[in-house]
């Protein structure tokens, strides 16, 4: 969506999923995609400040909880989070079968219904799938699509690129980039980010590296209408302070108004009270991690009474021994 230093452009990368060159489908300004992208420049704005990676209830029988999904979204909407992240990691999408991703896509889009941006959570490590699933999704009323790096099978930076140009090309709806290489091994490097860019379809990218570095990198090589959002709850604050739009977040879980209120002074750029607003909230965004997420957040949403805490292996419940941290980080953040 804008780039002023675009590098290569992708020559002999093959074809796109609509049969055209990749690096030509996405530079066109007629028919299909530029109509995108005016909907995507007319829409996107809404995906600002706490955006929610939300947590996927379940059974004692470990069948979905969608009784307890429409009460976590009820929750966020009456606690002002800014927007909903469907089946990603905190989701625990790893573990959801086909139907049951798309089934939770569908079911949170109808309980919202329209009162929240929906961003769906549809990456994974095969490009074919991932498009499959994005297609099957996107007959919903959801607003993006959210698409990790493949993890695993680690590609380079030009198996990066053409895994999510061939995406964009596929889809109709804004595609959100995931850079998580804790989780995934591998990185997707701020020109890299450039080159994907300049496609109509893709608006922003979720950056989880921490690295404030990479707010300043990315930005001064997109346009300003590229969006930047944390996937670091820690730093989240200082990212939205450089000039980024939002976090999505796993703290908002836990404390959904404090995260707005924090992400709001921040974006307007009023460091002192973002600041002020950040201190109680700084032991979730260390403790929520001490075990692999989602864990301990789940404890800590049961523990708050709002949803019960069961988990699909091979995640377990939170330690006997890490509990009484997640309790005291609940507790200094006030909620």
């Amino acid at each position: 969506m804008g780039l002023q230093n675009p590098g290569p452009s992708g020559a002999g990368a093959g074809g796109s999923q609509t049969g055209l060159p990749v690096g030509e489908i996405n530079l066109r300004r007629n028919g299909q995609l530029s109509t995108i992208a005016a909907l995507i420049k007319g829409f996107t704005h809404m995906f600002q400040g706490s955006l929610v990676a939300l947590v996927t209830p379940m059974t004692a029988d470990l069948a979905v909880d969608y009784a307890g999904l429409e009460r976590l979204i009820e929750h966020h909407i009456a606690s002002g989070t800014d927007g909903l992240v469907i089946a990603g990691t905190t989701g625990e999408s790893a573990t959801l079968s086909t139907p049951e991703h798309i089934e939770v896509i569908r079911r949170a889009v109808e309980i919202v219904n329209g009162r929240l941006p929906v961003i769906a959570g549809t990456g994974s490590n095969s490009t074919a799938q991932t498009i499959e699933l994005s297609k099957a999704v996107g007959e919903f009323a959801i607003d993006a699509y959210l698409v990790v790096t493949p993890y695993y099978n680690k590609p380079t930076q030009e198996g990066l690129y053409r895994h999510f140009m061939a995406i964009a090309d596929a889809v109709d709806k804004p595609v959100m980039l995931y850079n998580v290489p804790g989780r995934t091994a591998v990185d997707l490097l701020p020109e890299t980010v450039a080159r994907l860019a300049v496609h109509d379809n893709i608006f922003g990218i979720k950056e989880a590296t921490g690295d404030l570095d990479r707010v300043t990198a990315i930005k001064s090589s997109c346009d300003d209408d590229f969006k930047l959002y944390s996937g670091d709850d820690a730093t989240a604050r200082e990212f939205m302070l450089l000039g980024g739009h939002g976090v999505i977040s796993v703290t908002s879980n836990v404390a959904p108004g404090r995260m707005h209120q924090m992400c709001a002074a921040a974006i307007s750029g009023d460091a002192d009270k973002a600041a002020e607003l950040d201190a109680p909230l700084a032991g979730l965004h260390d403790k929520l991690f001490v075990e692999a997420n989602p864990i301990p957040v789940k404890w800590a949403v049961a523990r708050q009474g709002l949803v019960d805490g069961f988990l699909r292996l091979p995640l377990t419940e939170l330690s006997d021994g890490c509990q009484a941290d997640v309790l005291a980080a609940i507790e200094q953040a006030g909620v």
